[in-house]
């Protein structure tokens, strides 16, 4: 059986982009930044986001069956700290700039990325949900640099290694 610390140390030295998750509904606002976020398919694009079943934004995410992906680039590192911190929703909203696509999810004006989803699937595994996430709209910035994070530790990516 592999240990949970062990299983842990080595997933942080994989290199994985940064995204602040985002939803809207009823409730209100809210956002949580995830490193658990990859493409399944590109027809029709869908995305695998995994949430913590233990979160408390968790019951939000399934109650308002949307999310926007927003990822982040280089200069945004407070924004995934505020998104990852025990700060209120109305607070965290505070940084950055927000806008909209299709759904009605936060998107980060100036984000590398965003996918305005519906999520369509929700699989149990674990301490964890995936969420299936169909790609409705998607907004493109032109950035230089990405924000990583790699040995738990924030990284810059953006320039390409010498042949």
């Amino acid at each position: 059986m592999i240990e949970a610390t062990d299983f842990r140390n080595a997933m942080s030295l994989l290199t994985s982009a940064v995204n602040v998750v985002t939803t809207i509904g009823a409730s209100g606002r809210y956002g949580f930044t995830a490193s658990a976020v990859c493409s399944v398919t590109d027809n029709p694009a869908t995305l695998l986001v995994c949430m913590n079943k233990g979160s408390y934004l968790h019951s939000y995410f399934v109650e308002h069956k949307i999310l926007a992906v927003n990822v982040l680039s280089a200069h945004h590192q407070l924004i995934s700290n505020v998104f990852s911190s025990k700060m209120n929703s109305t607070e965290r909203f505070k940084h950055g700039v927000w806008t909209t696509l299709k759904t009605g999810a936060p998107v980060l004006a100036d984000s590398l990325a965003s996918f305005d989803c519906q999520i369509e699937q929700i699989q149990a595994v674990g301490t964890h949900d995936i969420f299936i996430c169909r790609v409705i709209a998607i907004q493109q910035n032109r950035q230089d640099h990405s924000l990583v994070y790699f040995n738990r530790a924030y990284h810059h990516v953006g320039q390409a290694a010498a042949v």
